[in-house]
């Protein structure tokens, strides 16, 4: 998680007159306000100069460590933090956390669960990877942009392996390891519960999964649900994206010839036309899963499956997507 840091000033003596005093403040607040409008390379910058004038002064060093991290520049975050944390005399959580997902993103499996360990988490096994049960939540996959949010299974603090079938568009498939950040961003509902939402920071294992569009016809949710009880070799997972995502008519995206439902009819009425998302090892298992479900029962139909994913996309300069989401922007998201 992010912790709240002071704007303060050099407190440890190394400001030697009021002479220099002023415009170190000035420098400090520039890099404060280069951080604060997503400049992120300049804040790294500025603060890297703050550091040389004053290097013992903790906060400065975890200040360019977050902005490294945004930056995705995990050995630079790491050190950064690593020394925030030996300048403080008490434990620093933010720069732990800071720490870890640094680490865990460079794939230092023993310094990440040092950090874990120093902020109390139990972890499975002694050295490398970590292979646990932390739950379920959600993940913001390309915060800076779209921001599809789809459900996951955290394997350690700040890994997970995504649940659903991402939107093409994203880059991200089924069974993706992602690192996400440790700040939750919002909420969702599970079940009867709630469940934290987290910002995808970096895809760190690929899924064998490819991701296929399918179009079908069909009378009821009952036929869905038995397409979804297949079993065949190759298939990961069926998502009726019909029913699970609020986005723009994909049928119009990929130019499938159709007519658009009433738009007054009610939401309980059943929509023959579906989007499906389905997570496969290769097209030939997604015809054959389909083939066998068309014959099972009469009423069904396959229209198409195309297969159009694109690559992963990165944050631009200006960007400032690691914020919290606001209620407005919650209702334009794709939303599992």
């Amino acid at each position: 998680m992010d912790m709240s840091t002071d704007h303060d000033t050099f407190d440890n003596g190394a400001l030697p007159d009021d002479a220099t005093h002023d415009p170190r403040q000035a420098l400090e607040a520039r890099a404060y306000t280069a951080f604060d409008d997503g400049d992120l390379a300049q804040a790294a910058l500025l603060f890297g100069e703050l550091i040389a004038i004053a290097p013992g002064v903790a906060y400065l060093h975890y200040m360019r460590g977050l902005a490294h991290k945004y930056l995705r520049d995990w050995p630079a975050s790491l050190q950064d933090n690593l020394q925030s944390q030996t300048l403080r005399d008490d434990f620093d959580q933010g720069s732990a956390w800071n720490a870890g997902i640094a680490a865990t993103g460079a794939g230092d499996w023993a310094e990440a669960r040092r950090q874990w360990k120093r902020c109390g988490i139990a972890l499975p096994g002694e050295d490398g990877p970590i292979e646990g049960d932390y739950g379920v939540a959600c993940i913001r996959l390309n915060p800076w942009s779209s921001a599809e949010t789809v459900y996951m299974r955290r394997i350690d603090p700040v890994r997970a392996r995504i649940d659903n079938v991402p939107l093409p568009e994203s880059g991200y498939r089924f069974g993706d390891i992602v690192l996400h950040d440790g700040a939750a961003t919002g909420h969702r509902a599970y079940g009867e519960h709630e469940v934290p939402v987290f910002n995808a920071m970096q895809r760190l294992q690929p899924s064998d999964m490819a991701t296929f569009t399918v179009f079908v016809q069909c009378d009821s949710a009952d036929d869905i649900d038995a397409l979804r009880r297949l079993t065949l070799p190759g298939i990961g997972l069926v998502e009726d994206w019909t029913a699970t995502v609020r986005t723009l008519c994909r049928r119009c995206c990929y130019g499938t010839p159709h007519q658009h439902a009433d738009a007054e009819t009610r939401e309980d009425d059943w929509d023959r036309e579906r989007d499906l998302g389905v997570a496969a090892q290769g097209r030939a298992a997604v015809e054959k899963l389909m083939a066998a479900w068309v014959a099972a029962a009469p009423g069904r139909a396959l229209e198409a499956i195309e297969q159009r994913e694109q690559p992963l996309s990165d944050p631009e300069p200006g960007q400032v997507w690691w914020l919290g989401e606001e209620e407005e922007e919650e209702e334009e998201q794709d939303d599992r």
